[in-house]
């Protein structure tokens, strides 16, 4: 049952990576560098790994979940984005920061990172 509420949650962020992406994918691009025809559309890779991360990061997180005692809608929520806001952003910021990245690419990638782990709490406490 543990690994369906996993599953279900990688599912979620992933679809919700794809939607902040759809919406945000012009302003990202610019803040890459990219060109659209940078982007070989039929390249599936990063997608795939995309996903088998979501799988990872919410197999953690139902685990730090378990042990922290989170089981409400509102503590998954709260948990999820904890975590993205205080630990996972902060990493994207300092990588970015080095990297002379944009500060448009921190929020829009961390941005992702908070609300997705938001969403992703929030379907890890359903099941």
């Amino acid at each position: 049952m543990e690994f369906i509420n996993v599953l279900a949650a990688a599912v979620a962020a992933w679809i919700f990576g794809a939607m902040w992406y759809g919406i945000l994918g012009k302003q990202w691009m610019d803040a890459t560098g990219k060109k659209p025809e940078d982007v070989d559309p039929s390249d599936k890779k990063p997608f795939i790994i995309s996903f088998i991360c979501m799988i990872i990061v919410a197999g953690m997180m139902r685990h730090i979940f378990a042990l922290s005692g989170i089981d409400t809608i509102g503590l998954g929520a709260m948990g999820g984005i904890g975590l993205g806001l205080f630990i996972v952003m902060p990493w994207i910021i300092t990588h970015y920061v080095f990297a002379g990245n944009k500060a448009k690419l921190m929020l829009i990638d961390g941005g992702y990172a908070t609300l997705g782990s938001t969403v992703m709490g929030i379907v890890l406490v359903l099941f």
